[in-house]
């Protein structure tokens, strides 16, 4: 799936998506050491989707940090001076 996709979908169905594409890459790396995997390329599919939704879901929880402190740097140093 695209990020585009992802990006369209719900809070909540986003969680379940990356709740899928976990099971289901579980299931490939099963398949692929059982030596069942008809297409290994399917495992990178499913890792790169995977990767692609939990990016998603990482933009959501940083636009949500900045969203509750507005002019607060993120990442201030402490100089201690």
């Amino acid at each position: 799936m695209k990020a585009d996709g992802l990006r369209d979908l719900a809070d909540q169905e986003l969680a379940t998506k990356i709740r899928e594409l976990r099971e289901e890459l579980f299931n490939f790396g099963f398949r692929h050491a059982t030596r069942q995997l008809d297409n290994p390329m399917s495992l990178r599919v499913a890792r790169r989707s995977l990767a692609r939704a939990l990016t998603v879901l990482r933009e959501r929880e940083l636009q949500l940090d900045r969203g509750r402190r507005p002019g607060v740097p993120s990442a201030s140093p402490d100089r201690g001076s």
